[in-house]
């Protein structure tokens, strides 16, 4: 996964949304879309706080792109309310709400020089010229396209004409700006590069923003707070890490990030920890939490593949420890992955860092080894 955004936290005294008198900036109240009988946002309701970068991740179908449009004001919820800065928004249309949106097109004129683009929004609104002037070099500025301005959409790379959607969508300086898929048309590189520079602009200019992604690592990436989404519904949100970490059924631990999921059934389940029994690893699982269950309850815990241990020696301990045959190995430059095939005949994948460059002793295919992995690197799901 990619590096988990720490940066909002850092640069905070503490998390808005943790304050139990916090105002929400973005009220979103039981709203259901529905597109005849199929409902494509179910009864979702959401509180966003004032200079959130909140991402909406899901899969296709998810409801996310729908509820950015409800949002957005391009549709109407079926039920339900979204309330922004304390005003209702029922019956507002786009134009005057406190919105700006950016599309994953970009849609920037293709006749007209950046610095036309980033103005059109200001002459609509019949800003003063010389406001408009001093106000497009800032933004150019800001998203470092200052020396760029005289030129033509087709003259510029990808990343750049993103650039210039995004400042065409914050020289308007909107209360909340909308982002659906905005890295989508970039490579990999450029892209990882841009989610930095959107999390700098987002902290330096203060506004709120909603991004909508199908992208796991780019929700990890630029988010403050992350909300899940799958058939319509919030299914978790949480920070980053906890989303990561803690994942409270198995469509989020699947979704985001790799994960080994071994099912089996309720030992003992205490205060502090819960022992499971598992064929796939014809062993226990040790787990340090509790979990609230019945008596010999079907369950299955997520292990990270970067968790597992790997070594062709036996650790000294009976529980979380395997045994199985190296069926595939990807050679990735900072890590390898590896494909174990367990005694059971189910497959676990592991990454391991390649932190030394010698290879004489590197574990390689058919190789018999062993996989461990701490009681507190696991979590069991119940749903």
């Amino acid at each position: 996964m990619s590096v988990v955004n720490e940066s909002f936290i850092h640069g905070s005294e503490s998390k808005i949304w943790q304050q139990k008198d916090a105002k929400p900036f973005v009220e979103i109240k039981q709203v259901t879309k529905k597109f005849g009988d199929f409902a494509a946002v179910n009864a979702v309701s959401l509180d966003v706080y004032k200079n959130e970068l909140f991402c909406l991740l899901g899969g296709s179908g998810s409801g996310k792109s729908t509820l950015l449009r409800m949002l957005a004001g391009f549709e109407s919820p079926t039920s339900g309310s979204i309330i922004i800065d304390g005003v209702d928004m029922s019956g507002m249309p786009p134009w005057e709400r406190p919105i700006n949106m950016m599309f994953q097109s970009y849609a920037l004129f293709p006749h007209l020089s950046v610095e036309a683009n980033i103005a059109f929004g200001l002459k609509r609104q019949r800003v003063a010229a010389n406001d408009i002037k001093r106000r497009v070099a800032q933004i150019l500025d800001m998203v470092q396209l200052g020396h760029l301005g005289k030129r033509k959409p087709h003259m510029l790379s990808g990343g750049q004409r993103q650039r210039v959607a995004l400042a065409r969508a914050l020289v308007k300086r909107p209360k909340l700006l909308l982002l659906d898929e905005p890295l989508g048309a970039l490579d990999k590189k450029l892209r990882e590069e841009t989610q930095f520079e959107l999390v700098r602009l987002q902290e330096e200019l203060g506004i709120t923003f909603i991004v909508v992604t199908h992208d796991q690592e780019e929700a990890m990436t630029l988010s403050t707070r992350i909300g899940v989404m799958d058939n319509g519904v919030i299914v978790q949100t949480a920070e980053p890490h906890q989303v990561y970490e803690y994942p409270n059924n198995r469509y989020v631990a699947e979704f985001v990030g790799n994960v080994n999921l071994f099912e089996g059934y309720v030992l003992s389940d205490e205060r502090d920890s819960v022992t499971i029994q598992s064929d796939d690893i014809q062993g226990t699982i040790r787990v340090d939490h509790g979990i609230s269950c019945s008596p010999n309850q079907r369950v299955s815990v997520a292990v990270r593949p970067e968790k597992i241990h790997l070594s062709r020696i036996a650790p000294e301990t009976s529980q979380n420890v395997t045994r199985g045959k190296i069926s595939d190995i990807a050679y990735m430059g900072s890590q390898s992955i590896f494909k174990v095939i367990l005694d059971s005949q189910k497959e676990v994948r592991i990454t391991q860092p390649n932190t030394a460059r010698n290879i004489e002793d590197r574990l390689t295919w058919d190789e018999q080894v062993y996989l461990s992995w701490d009681p507190d690197s696991s979590v069991v799901l119940t749903s």
